[in-house]
């Protein structure tokens, strides 16, 4: 029988996710080393610097990445998983979108309440609660909390790689 490991930290902070033991708990540690993983590509930089686009003819910032995430965020935890009626957390749904008062200060704390929401939103649920998806390429198709999950991981990592792109490009720093 296999227990979880005691959590580890890397030096940049982030915890190890979860080497072994129980499904739930380790798929969750995956997702909060994403989310910090995030996090980490911001840290240290100015608002010019996280508003700096990757390379024509994108216009992906990592500011851009962190409002995208806190919509994500919503979508899946609050829209879809717990089926709540909630707009958009900025002025368009994918949070792409700059505005020039909201700075990254603002946009992590959002991102951060979306996320903590989310968690509360899910503790009481089990990985085998399902929903059924209303739009999207998947519209009709029932799926798990597990699947979410999952599908979360996927999301941050996919946007971490974009993450890992944009901060080297604006001052050099390179890293998982």
């Amino acid at each position: 029988m296999t227990t979880e490991q005691s959590p580890r930290t890397l030096p940049d902070g982030r915890r190890v996710p979860l080497t072994t033991g129980p499904e739930r708990p380790m798929l969750e540690s995956w997702l909060d080393f994403h989310r910090a993983t995030l996090e980490l590509k911001c840290r240290g930089l100015d608002d010019a610097q996280v508003r700096r686009a990757a390379a024509e003819p994108s216009s992906l910032t990592l500011l851009g990445l962190v409002q995208h995430l806190a919509e994500v965020e919503r979508n899946w935890f609050q829209r879809i998983v717990a089926g709540l009626d909630v707009p958009p957390v900025f002025e368009e749904e994918s949070g792409y979108a700059l505005a020039a008062g909201r700075g990254l200060p603002e946009a992590l704390a959002v991102w951060r309440r979306e996320v903590a929401r989310g968690r509360r939103l899910c503790a009481g649920r089990s990985l085998e609660d399902t929903v059924r998806l209303a739009g999207g390429p998947l519209a009709g198709a029932e799926v798990s909390l597990r699947w979410v999950f999952v599908h979360l991981i996927e999301e941050y990592a996919r946007h971490n790689g974009h993450a890992d792109l944009l901060r080297e490009r604006i001052d050099g720093t390179i890293g998982y």
